[in-house]
């Protein structure tokens, strides 16, 4: 946490008495009150004919992004589809290589584009320990003056369960995942944005470490850090328990956009440092997985989904987490 210069105290304090109209600014357990402060000023330029009412939960929206924030220290790690033995207890997994030689072990998920495991290095970055939720992707809607999708099916009595405001943000495109995280970064002066596939992968790994599923053992507690195989609505971001390193949801609710464009081939000749993904492309990549997938074929980690930019409608199946991209702590 920075200190604060003295010459910058009379700024501070005009910045703390007038800029939370409708009561005191709200509380951070990560940015200082000046900091907020100057959120709120941001925020009111930015939306000078929003209510009192509306600038606050903005306000509130974008402390609270950056709050849920984990800071992930960057390393070295092989990412791709390492193996796992070929038959195993997704109740009680074995710790890797579960005494079998790497070269005895069966892939872990069904696709050829995780095959070629590589080394990457990553700088350090932060990520959101929840995917954005229904209730804040609704407001950064308003707060831009576009409708809410769905309007109509909202009013309706038996759909109520599905707009609950702490379920995934339901995502129509890529593109409004990433301007999501653009919108919490304009407002809060931190470079936020998607976090990239290797970024994702590094997380959900516990920062790289062998692991078959993003839970907190590393094995499937149905019910308790799982979704029960019975299930078909999603479920709150923050309802299982989370991986070692606090982040939620993380697989058996919606996969995440990642910044990455997709490219079947890219592992093999994917940089060292902090890989991006290819240049361009036609699909972007998903990570993952959403609760209507069987849980042995899309829990485990190194899955990778292609997924067009665009679809039909805003789906429960396509959601996002945002990530500070910045190597220092906040």
């Amino acid at each position: 946490m920075l200190r604060q210069s003295v010459l910058a105290l009379p700024f501070i304090a005009l910045l703390l008495g007038c800029e939370a109209e409708s009561g005191s600014l709200p509380s951070s357990e990560s940015l200082p009150a000046e900091k907020v402060a100057s959120i709120a000023a941001t925020i009111k330029t930015k939306y000078p004919d929003l209510s009192s009412e509306m600038r606050d939960k903005v306000l509130n929206t974008v402390v609270k992004s950056i709050d849920n924030m984990v800071f992930v220290e960057g390393g070295q790690f092989d990412m791709g589809d390492f193996g796992w033995i070929c038959e195993y207890d997704e109740k009680d997994v074995c710790t890797w290589p579960c005494g079998q030689e790497p070269e005895q072990l069966c892939n872990i998920s069904g696709n050829g584009d995780d095959d070629f495991v590589h080394p990457v290095k990553l700088s350090s970055y932060y990520l959101s320990k929840f995917q954005a939720t229904l209730g804040d992707f609704d407001l950064f809607f308003v707060a831009n003056g576009r409708p809410l999708y769905d309007e109509e099916d909202r009013k309706r009595e038996d759909l109520k369960d599905q707009y609950l405001p702490d379920l995934p943000a339901p995502t129509q495109s890529w593109q409004e995942a990433k301007n999501y995280c653009a919108w919490i970064g304009s407002l809060s002066g931190y470079e936020v944005d998607l976090p990239t596939e290797a970024q994702w992968e590094f997380a959900a790994r516990n920062r790289g470490q062998h692991i078959l599923f993003p839970t907190n053992t590393g094995s499937l507690d149905y019910g308790k850090n799982f979704p029960v195989e019975s299930e078909s609505e999603s479920h709150p971001v923050n309802r299982f328990a989370p991986n070692p390193l606090g982040l939620y949801g993380l697989a058996g609710n919606s996969t995440d956009w990642v910044n990455d464009w997709y490219a079947e081939d890219y592992y093999k000749i994917s940089p060292l440092e902090n890989p991006r993904g290819p240049k361009s492309g036609e699909l972007k990549v998903r990570r993952g997985s959403n609760i209507s997938d069987a849980p042995l074929s899309a829990a485990p980690l190194v899955r990778r989904w292609p997924a067009k930019l665009m679809h039909k409608y805003h789906s429960s199946t396509m959601s996002f987490r945002c990530a500070i991209q910045q190597d220092k702590p906040l």
